[in-house]
């Protein structure tokens, strides 16, 4: 039996691997299913990584080659070309590779780290055929970056995720002309400073509120119709405009890769797509924790980061019977301004910080937690919009018999 498992060798799950091999625990082993370890990072060749958690700017390969180093250092086993296949709710692992066909682990703690993936056209039914050159942003990021390949010179982006925002100055940077990035809602989806960074130091058109309602061309990508949407997000009739174009990206959205925490029968939140959770990022089966984007979509890493210590921290803890605070049971929700939080529920008395998205961009407001009618801590912000994630820290002493906690936002 192996003490602790961690499915997914990105950041978040080197990250709880270190932590927990800090506090303790040796018998560690990471599975993960690339070539090596590093996960999304090894293909963001751009810089901005990792200003929170080494307070430095690095490229996303230094930033995972920092916590690969460490792994390597500390004598963690990890392997790779690794898939996994199912998890049972008593912590069995089955998973296969080329060298040990399918096999087995049982483990006394398991820390969920699979990432995420990209939504994809099939997901948008945008009409048209389904000729070549429409590309999720991670490939075409991927076909740049690590394969040396173009994927097309004419370009539309539809969706202004962070991912889109990175690869419209990318495309840009090795000759291609980007028309426009296309984005369904009135905001974007994306970091402030990436929109600023990306886009307007580039020149490239930020639609809101447009969509693609058709692609043109049989063979390859000819063109694309794009049109403006009304609140309810369906097309205005006679504000279609045509851009030709070759190649089509799509940056809509990442999906957290859950299919093996719902196969384990793990409870998921309907808005984060990711597990129910505690502040120890433990899920409702005990032993098994999750953490980085399989959890919930984080914008910046040195959050998954800081999250990931949490969980292997908590791994720690649960394999060596330590943990020491006084037990409660207090559900978090959340006003509909904000989207969700986590954790959603909180079972000990420490000190609790909350990550949390906002649905809308939102000014001059004030963060409110209430308890029992009564407001236990309030912050005032000039904006906020959810591109980016928010935190606020519940104190240990106002967790005393209250039962749940509202995260609402309020006008000021």
């Amino acid at each position: 039996m192996t003490d602790l498992v961690i499915i997914g060798g990105g950041p978040a799950g080197m990250s709880a691997a270190v932590a927990a091999y800090e506090k303790g625990i040796k018998d560690i082993l990471i599975l993960e299913r690339d070539d090596e370890l590093g996960g999304i990072l090894n293909q963001c060749i751009h810089n901005g990584f990792g200003l929170h958690r080494f307070k430095e700017e690095l490229t996303g390969p230094e930033y995972a080659g920092r916590y690969a180093d460490k792994v390597k250092e500390l004598g963690i086993p990890y392997k790779l070309g690794t898939m996994v296949l199912d998890i049972t709710p008593d912590k069995v692992i089955t998973a296969t590779n080329r060298e040990e066909g399918i096999f087995t682990i049982e483990a006394k703690a398991v820390i969920l780290a699979m990432g995420c993936r990209e939504r994809s056209k099939g997901a948008l039914n945008i009409p048209g055929s389904r000729p070549a050159g429409i590309y999720s942003a991670g490939t075409a990021q991927k076909l740049v970056n690590i394969k040396g390949f173009m994927p097309g010179k004419e370009v539309v982006i539809l969706g202004s995720g962070d991912i889109g925002l990175i690869m419209a100055r990318r495309m840009t940077l090795e000759g291609a002309k980007v028309h426009a990035v296309c984005e369904l809602m009135p905001y974007s989806g994306g970091l402030a400073r990436n929109i600023e960074q990306c886009l307007n130091d580039f020149d490239i058109p930020l639609l809101l509120s447009h969509t693609v309602v058709k692609v043109h061309g049989k063979d390859r990508v000819e063109g694309v119709t794009i049109a403006k949407v009304d609140e309810r997000r369906r097309p205005v009739e006679g504000t279609e405009q045509f851009i030709k174009c070759d190649t089509l990206l799509l940056s809509v959205g990442l999906i957290p890769e859950n299919e093996l925490t719902q196969n384990a029968g793990i409870n998921l939140n309907r808005i984060t797509s990711g597990a129910v959770v505690d502040q120890d990022r433990q899920t409702d089966i005990e032993g098994v924790f999750a953490c980085g984007n399989v959890l919930h979509v984080h914008d910046l890493v040195d959050f998954v980061s800081e999250e990931a210590a949490i969980a292997g921290e908590s791994a720690a803890r649960y394999i060596l019977g330590s943990a020491s605070e006084e037990a409660t049971d207090i559900e978090v929700t959340t006003d509909g301004k904000i989207r969700y939080s986590v954790p959603q529920r909180i079972t000990a008395k420490k000190d609790i910080k909350l990550y949390f998205r906002v649905a809308d961009v939102y000014r001059n407001i004030t963060i409110k937690a209430e308890a029992d009618g009564k407001v236990i801590l309030s912050r005032k912000k000039a904006k906020v919009a959810p591109g980016e994630m928010e935190t606020i820290v519940i104190k240990k002493d106002v967790l005393q018999d209250i039962r749940q906690i509202n995260l609402s936002i309020g006008e000021e």
